[in-house]
């Protein structure tokens, strides 16, 4: 196992923002990330579905490996003995008193793709009220490994379309709870030691009077991707695939990543582990 690179991760993922928050008044993730390495052309998993985008970044392999749809997360606790493990289990075999953590507004994400033996904290309600939860927490607990999911912006993509007024506004909206967020990291004295991150699992159609995903067409397949923390590169990171957080992670624990993981096409990319040169 390879030296530990941050004691802290914490990933904010914002369920529904596709790469739109390129459009977006985002003025706290824009002061978070200003000298870290993002992207707005990531590539989600096919279909652009939570289940399956979620999963993906959780175990870094595609949908056909994984095999998680909202179906199958929302009535079947996740394997613990799985062929392919969520980071939080890979986490915890290489650090066993690790302090985890999984707030998130959509309940199966906590239910279907975290295992269940492993200590980890887990929270869910409504954005507002997570978002306020979640910076007691880090305050109070200071995890190692944190994973955060907002909701409120798929939901007003599903509503008015994706890229509507109502949906950009709805990610300002969230915008101020991941600053909140980041703000707790910095009251706590983390900040020098966390790798803090900022993803969205798939974008949506800007159809008029109520958006869809799970296709894969431009608007539904890209999202972004921003990280901030001691020795990140500054800049735009040229290819990445949402499944590469996985990677990510484990490299900012120092944990070995595996080389490959069996996995079929997933749009126009394999199941691999890819650790992109952000650090």
């Amino acid at each position: 196992m390879a030296k530990r690179k941050f004691r802290h991760v914490i990933v904010a993922g914002i369920d529904g923002a596709g790469s739109f928050a390129l459009q977006a008044e985002t003025p706290n993730m824009d002061s978070i990330f200003k000298n870290g390495a993002k992207t707005f052309r990531a590539l989600a998993s096919n279909p652009t579905v939570s289940g399956e985008c979620w999963g993906s970044m959780f175990t870094g392999t595609a949908p056909d490996v994984h095999k998680m749809t909202n179906s199958i997360v929302s009535s079947v606790e996740y394997d613990l003995d799985s062929l392919y493990p969520s980071v939080f289990r890979r986490i915890k075999e290489a650090y066993p008193q690790v302090k985890m953590a999984s707030f998130c507004n959509w309940s199966p994400i906590n239910f279907g793709m975290v295992e269940h033996n492993l200590g980890v904290d887990f929270d869910t309600g409504k954005d507002d009220e997570l978002a306020a939860g979640i910076a007691e927490y880090i305050k109070a607990n200071k995890p190692d490994f944190m994973f955060i999911q907002f909701d409120s912006v798929d939901g007003a993509g599903h509503s008015s379309g994706y890229g509507s007024p109502g949906h950009l506004a709805q990610i300002s909206v969230v915008d101020g709870y991941v600053g909140g967020i980041y703000n707790a990291v910095t009251d706590a004295g983390m900040a020098d030691d966390t790798l803090f991150i900022a993803i969205a699992d798939h974008g949506g159609t800007p159809d008029t009077g109520g958006g869809r995903h799970g296709g894969w067409t431009d608007a539904e397949k890209t999202v972004f991707f921003q990280a901030a923390g001691k020795g990140v590169c500054t800049g735009e990171i040229p290819q990445m695939n949402i499944r590469d957080l996985a990677a990510v992670i484990l490299y900012a624990f120092g944990i070995d990543i595996p080389a490959i993981t069996p996995g079929g096409l997933d749009g126009e990319n394999t199941g691999k582990f890819v650790r992109q040169p952000m650090m």
